[in-house]
């Protein structure tokens, strides 16, 4: 039994990840300052005997003792990190330090969570690992871009300088149970749209392209790239190479969801990114990945998860308002 340390695993991911790192048989400690993350999202992991739960913010140290760390601890959507960008990128930078000075002190193999981000508005596509990308370091992104960019640096650093055992995984756009509907994200925003028939908000001319890839599919990438090879650190991008346009993808989810939804065009955001989708080659070759969940039956899944949720959250308003 591997005693298990998941920064962020409160989450949408860690919470998944924990879920899956339970039920092979680990011991599994999620840290969480519950500033994005939901104990709702873990809350039927507590009665578990291997499952520890640690409010805890990454930015101050804490001393632990475990045998793998997967750092997921970082806002991931525009709504969440640029609300207060000065601790995202501290959460990048000092949250990452305390999590390497625990790796260092423990000889704890540890996986930073970074992201296609990190490539910004890239001029090469798809996007390998060897690319450096185009990232604005003075835009209302860059605390997430280069706080991911920084982590992954540092991330190298300890490696070379420490021999501390890391490896990078770049996560693309993951969708799936567990979005938080107030996240900003565009799968999450559609169908929450599409399930109350309000207007399907699309940025742009909704010709910009994102790939998307299923939970369940990032959690088996990064968990396979924690068991890789030690000499094989990457990063490596996990994510579906599939490419669809912001306009097919609510078409998509009007569809699935049979609304009456309209479809609104609102301005752009600024660095908002025009094409995204990663090259996985050097998955499927160094670690054996690949996605296995198509879009279509990824958003059939997440439809419903949301439509219990939206289903919770009326009721809970209706209560509260009859009080």
């Amino acid at each position: 039994m591997k005693r298990i340390l998941v920064t962020g695993g409160a989450g949408f991911l860690g919470s998944h990840l924990c879920e899956r790192l339970l039920s092979e048989g680990n011991d599994v400690i999620c840290l969480d300052n519950f500033f994005t993350g939901d104990k709702s999202n873990i809350a039927h992991l507590l009665k578990l005997p291997h499952f520890e739960l640690i409010r805890h913010d990454i930015i101050n140290s804490i001393y632990l003792e475990v045998d793998e760390i997967y750092n997921l601890a970082c806002p991931a959507s525009p709504v969440h990190y640029q609300y207060n960008p000065i601790k995202t990128i501290k959460t990048n930078v000092i949250g990452v330090i305390n999590v390497l000075g625990i790796a260092k002190r423990t000889k704890a193999k540890v996986l930073q969570a970074s992201t296609s981000e990190v490539y910004g508005d890239p001029e090469v596509h798809p996007q390998s690992e060897s690319y450096w990308g185009k990232v604005n370091p003075i835009g209302i992104r860059s605390c997430y871009d280069e706080g991911k960019r920084a982590a992954e640096c540092l991330m190298m650093d300890y490696r070379r300088q420490n021999a501390v055992n890391t490896k990078i995984v770049r996560i693309f756009n993951t969708y799936g149970p567990r979005m938080a509907m107030n996240d900003g994200r565009v799968v999450s925003n559609f169908i929450t749209q599409a399930l109350q028939n309000k207007n399907i908000t699309v940025y742009g001319d909704g010709s910009h392209t994102r790939s998307f890839c299923y939970v369940d599919d990032i959690i088996e990438g990064l968990i396979k790239m924690m068991n890789s090879a030690d000499d094989f650190y990457g990063p490596v991008n996990i994510g579906n190479s599939e490419e669809f346009t912001i306009l097919e993808l609510a078409k998509t989810v009007i569809r699935l969801t049979k609304s009456n939804s309209r479809i609104e065009f609102l301005p752009l955001p600024t660095d908002d990114p025009a094409r995204r989708k990663p090259d996985t080659t050097l998955a499927k070759e160094k670690i054996n990945w690949s996605p296995k969940i198509n879009l279509e039956e990824g958003l059939i899944k997440t439809i419903e998860y949301f439509r219990g949720a939206l289903k919770i959250s009326c009721n809970d308003t209706r209560r509260w308002k009859e009080k």
